[in-house]
């Protein structure tokens, strides 16, 4: 994950516009945002404040460069303000500041209950639709739900139930379930306490940032995102860890794969070795880092 010092936060105003009546240039209002977002240090300050003002607006992103005589006048005027002022000073993510966040075809309401879904969790995705037909699967750690829509949204056949230790979590993911119409279960848990027996395979994006990381974290991940849903002790294995001690006494679980950090996949992968996975491999994302590491009974 991105890192930067965490008292840049507050570094940059918010640029000011006529908030009246009168209307003001969308390339004009673009401008001054992406001006303040760069000076807050923030990495992506043109793709952020596209993605803002077009929310505001109500229309597509291509449409601020395709539309020269687009205006921000009225209501959104103040609307955008607001948006550039979270996100340049407060540094609040973009995900949060509109509410949602795309993850593979789906389009997923995004809050502080839960983390926010990232590209490279895709990968995890990409590992379930190796599933045979029909299994019965589990994601750990669900969050907002993105891996269980996801992979159900692409592999309707899959009985798959999302877990989470919060409640608050789970609410965001039923939401989104709900709103996208896939049928789902989810389930409040620790991990696979008491569950295991009801699946055939496990797919779980766990905490794995150790404490002694915590400050080379962006201000966005560590002023905004839930501290559950990222720290995990002081090597950032403990909850993998202990979803490992469970697969241990789960013989029946033939297949998993973990959403795992930098430098972290050899370690897990003994961790599967450990709980009778025969075979252990580890995947890797579009950055070249070993990220998925996936496990299978009987060699």
């Amino acid at each position: 994950m991105p890192g930067s010092e965490r008292d840049r936060a507050g570094a940059a105003p918010a640029p000011r516009w006529n908030a009246g009546a009168g209307a003001n240039s969308a390339r004009d209002a673009l401008q001054g945002a992406i001006t303040a977002i760069s000076a807050a240090g923030c990495a992506t300050p043109r793709l952020d404040a596209e993605v803002m003002l077009a929310d505001v607006l109500g229309v597509p992103r291509e449409r601020l460069i395709t539309d020269p005589g687009l205006v921000v006048q009225g209501p959104a005027v103040r609307a955008f303000q607001d948006a550039v002022r979270r996100r340049a000073v407060a540094r609040e993510p973009v995900a949060y500041i509109v509410g949602r966040r795309s993850f593979r075809r789906l389009e997923l309401a995004s809050d502080t209950r839960a983390l926010i879904p990232r590209p490279e969790t895709e990968l995890l995705v990409e590992a379930g639709l190796a599933l045979a037909h029909g299994l019965r699967v589990a994601d750990v750690g669900t969050g907002s739900g993105a891996v269980a829509l996801a992979l159900k949204d692409e592999r309707p056949d899959l009985q798959i139930t999302g877990i989470d230790i919060s409640e608050q979590a789970l609410e965001l993911a039923r939401a989104n379930s709900r709103g996208l119409g896939l049928d789902v279960s989810w389930l409040a848990g620790d991990l696979l306490e008491g569950v295991a027996d009801r699946f055939d395979a496990v797919l779980a994006n766990l905490p794995y940032v150790a404490e002694a990381d915590r400050a080379l974290l962006a201000p966005e991940i560590l002023l905004h995102e839930p501290d559950e849903a990222l720290f995990a002790g002081a090597d950032g294995l403990t909850a993998v860890r202990a979803l490992a001690e469970q697969l241990a006494r789960a013989p029946g679980i033939g297949y998993v794969a973990l959403e795992v950090g930098e430098g972290q996949a050899s370690r897990v992968a003994q961790l599967l070795l450990g709980a009778g996975f025969g075979s252990v491999a580890a995947e890797r994302d579009l950055a070249g880092v070993e990220r998925v590491v996936v496990g299978r009974r009987g060699g």
